[in-house]
């Protein structure tokens, strides 16, 4: 790591943001803090009940992987559709998930945005982008509009012969990459009209009305209506411009030069750095593109550029993390890209995986994927340290998060060959609330990676390296959060001698030893007197016992 980047770990920056919160919310009404609690009783309640039922259904594995509640003993009436019963089971997912349920009702009720939208002064152009936004991706939707609208919209608005203050357009830039993205993953569109429009979709940029209506893709409608969103792009600062057509035209080429490969639209990624160029071209160059907007807007540390491997890994770790989950779905559409030299090694084919004779080959396989990708970790980790904006520091973190959550849930598990998994809103909506700080996102990497250590097993072939990985992710956050004082503090606090303790712990014990001894005292009494003891006769002996020592005491005088 160099040297500048080191500084800026050890530098006012993280050590400014890493105990306090980057975001601020107003206090929970009284009434709501009841309410989230007593629905989390309820939910507590249900879970013990739901595992008691299934218990005999489900095999401690299933129970696991199970990350919905759909293997638990409900249905639903038959006359319900099935969007209806999705809606009930997010909602039994929910009560059966305390901690989730309650930072759902805290996130829905009292969440206030850093920075929150004003659509009243919008055009209709830029609201459709929003829509657009929406529609092509929820997760970085919600966190791009929580960006400052400097960040956010970065508009160039031309006054006379000034601009007005400009700044950062990630909204557009998001939305240009998914439209180029999107035209590079439509597989009905053939290689002589997908290549052209990859190649030269950053000259689109300056095409007024340019839009494209040939794709079958979910996402179509970015490039249906691209016009929209080359109206507001020509609003931009030059040099943001400047920035987002040179990040275009490198990742189109990159991704026209894989399509344009035979081998590789047969056979898929064949090595692991085909495997991370592949990832580079889609996603790197997106994080190289955001970092060098965030610098010039004056929100990251502009040492930053100096350490290209770092924005590099930010993005490779969030795609990898999405190659690993989405096996199957890209199975079933011909599309391969877990890379050849890792998955031969368990299987003569991907297509293998999904039977049940190759399950737990598969789940091997999958383990060498996951390792591969935790190894990005620690340069993210230092990437994040650089962000010095909130609203941009929750933009990169939370998708981070999710990333490592997402490898938590796949690990070890079997459904992902088979079926989609993906990890819980409840556990989104914790995320998101908790990843407002470095020392927080720091936390939630640290215990991830515990999980998925506690469940790491011998059996494994990537066992070691896997543990490793997780290791080296303690070891960092150990170098900017070092806990070995406290370790020593309370070893100290075991080893310190009897004569030390305080004067308030000594009369404590005194007084519970005095008390234990005179309640016993008197419920022994108590009971000898039930059964008949005479006390008077007692005091009569005790006195004539005591005057007859001190008459013999003054005889002797």
């Amino acid at each position: 790591m160099g040297t500048g980047i080191r500084g800026v770990l050890t530098g006012s920056s993280l050590i400014r943001y890493a105990d306090s919160p980057r975001t601020r919310a107003k206090p929970p009404d009284i009434f709501v803090v009841f309410l989230a609690n007593f629905l989390c009783l309820v939910g507590r309640l249900i879970q013990a009940l739901s595992a008691f039922v299934a218990s005999p259904l489900l095999s401690q594995e299933q129970a696991h992987n199970s990350n919905t509640l759909s293997l638990l003993p409900y249905a639903g009436p038959s006359c319900l559709s099935s969007s209806t019963k999705r809606v009930m089971s997010k909602y039994l997912q929910l009560i059966a998930h305390p901690q989730e349920l309650r930072a759902v009702i805290q996130w829905s009720i009292w969440h206030e945005p850093l920075y929150p939208r004003n659509p009243s002064k919008e055009s209709d152009n830029l609201k459709r982008c929003y829509e657009l936004l929406g529609y092509s991706g929820r997760s970085f939707a919600a966190v791009i509009e929580e960006l400052d609208p400097e960040l956010r919209e970065a508009r160039s608005v031309v006054i006379g012969n000034t601009y007005t203050k400009p700044s950062l357009q990630v909204m557009l830039f998001y939305l240009i990459l998914r439209g180029l993205d999107t035209v590079e993953d439509d597989m009905t569109i053939p290689n002589r009209v997908k290549l052209p429009i990859l190649r030269t979709f950053y000259e689109n940029l300056t095409k007024e009305g340019w839009t494209f209506k040939d794709s079958r893709e979910k996402d179509k409608a970015v490039l249906e209506e691209f016009d929209k969103i080359i109206y507001e792009f020509s609003l931009l600062k030059p040099e943001y411009r400047e920035i987002i057509i040179n990040i275009t035209k490198t990742m189109g080429n990159g991704m026209a030069d894989y399509c344009e490969d035979e081998d590789f639209n047969k056979r898929g990624v064949d090595t692991v750095n085909d495997y991370d160029l592949y990832c580079h071209y889609v996603a790197g160059i997106l994080g190289e593109g955001l970092t060098r907007l965030s610098v010039s807007g004056g929100s990251a540390d502009p040492r930053l550029l100096e350490s290209p491997h770092l924005h590099n890994s930010m993005g490779l770790f969030l795609q990898k993390t999405n190659i690993i989950r989405d096996f199957h779905e890209d199975l079933l559409d011909n599309r391969k890209f877990w890379p050849k030299e890792i998955w031969s090694k368990y299987a003569d084919s991907m297509e293998d995986f999904i039977t049940p004779e190759y399950a737990e080959a598969g789940v091997h396989c999958l383990s060498e994927l996951i390792a591969n990708a935790l190894e990005h970790i620690p340069d993210c980790l230092y990437y994040l340290a650089a962000v010095k904006e909130q609203s941009m520091f929750n933009f990169c973190a939370i998708p981070q998060v999710m990333a490592i959550a997402t490898l938590e849930l796949v690990f070890q598990n079997k459904k992902v060959l088979t079926g989609h998994v993906k990890i819980r809103k409840g556990t989104s909506v914790m995320l998101i609330m908790r990843a407002t700080s470095i020392r927080e996102t720091y936390n939630i990497f640290q215990e991830y990676c515990h999980k998925i250590h506690a469940r790491n097993t011998p059996k494994d072939p990537n066992y070691m390296r896997i543990s490793i990985a997780c290791a080296k992710v303690d070891q960092f956050i150990e170098t900017i959060f070092p806990t070995q004082k406290e370790f020593k503090d309370e070893i100290a606090t075991e080893e310190k001698p009897e004569s030390a303790a305080s004067t308030t712990e000594i009369l404590t014990i005194v007084l519970l030893f005095g008390s234990t001894l005179a309640l016993t005292s008197a419920l022994m009494l108590g009971v000898a007197w039930y059964f008949g003891a005479r006390f008077d006769l007692a005091f009569v002996a005790i006195k004539e016992n005591i005057l007859g020592v001190a008459d013999s005491a003054r005889d002797e005088l």
